[in-house]
């Protein structure tokens, strides 16, 4: 069993990103947008400051009450569109319940939108055409594979989760891949069996829903899920310590 590290991975990734952005003649600016006071909200635009800064981009946080109404937010959004200074835009989910996220991902330039959740964006990565952005986290993973030489092609992927963030775009860049891609939900009968059919497996659930001896022996798990169990502890979907010992590569 060999224990995938993205920690280091990522550093290796931000240097190299760090070397590339200062070739260019001007730094790329991030502008971020918060909404409210989700917890989990701000750490996660800190984190993105921080690597921001790290490899030299540009980053600006603006911060928005819980109040804020969507003509506001949209109005805000397409002054960041229009400025030149502005190379990528982002805006922190979840919004508050009176504010519909489709229409603020809408408003997004798709030349700017670095999450890459634009209808053209996401349209184009379903019909095999290069987008202006990948989703972050699915990116990543293939990153992480390919890291570790981990073959994609012909491989059979399981993925537990159908979010426009990661399960479906995970499964179109698999696909492009030339994986052969089961996706799995609440719904899915017989989880169980098939996910030990799986070279591959990617769960972005958000509970333990990988357990005992669920995979084959030589699979490649990726644990994206995220989530405080009952003594309040962060953890993921796969039990690690029963799973990790059929996993290998």
């Amino acid at each position: 069993m060999v224990l995938l590290d993205g920690k280091k991975i990522s550093e290796k990734i931000l240097n190299q990103v760090k070397d590339r952005i200062f070739q260019l003649p001007v730094s790329p600016h991030l502008v971020v947008i918060l909404v409210g006071e989700n917890t989990a909200s701000k750490i996660y635009v800190k984190n993105k400051k921080n690597a921001a800064e790290k490899v030299g981009i540009k980053s600006t946080i603006i911060e928005l009450p819980d109040s804020v109404t969507e003509q506001i937010l949209i109005d805000k959004i397409a002054e960041l569109n229009e400025d030149d200074s502005v190379t990528g835009i982002l805006v922190q989910l979840p919004l508050p319940e009176h504010i519909n996220k489709n229409n603020i991902i809408m408003a997004i330039s798709p030349k700017k939108d670095v999450d890459g959740f634009h209808p053209e964006n996401s349209g184009k990565l379903l019909n095999g055409i290069e987008p202006y952005f990948y989703p972050a986290t699915p990116q990543g993973i293939l990153m992480l594979l390919d890291e570790y030489n981990i073959p994609i092609e012909g491989k059979n992927a399981v993925i537990i989760g159908r979010s426009n963030i990661v399960g479906k775009p995970m499964a179109q860049m698999l696909l492009k891949r030339n994986a052969t891609v089961t996706m799995c939900h609440s719904y899915t009968n017989n989880l169980e069996e098939i996910i030990k059919t799986a070279d591959i497996v990617v769960s972005a659930v958000g509970k333990k829903i990988v357990r005992c001896k669920m995979v084959k022996k030589n699979s490649v798990v990726i644990d994206v899920g995220i989530y405080k169990d009952a003594n309040g502890k962060l953890t993921g979907d796969v039990d690690f310590d029963v799973v990790s010992p059929s996993c290998g590569l």
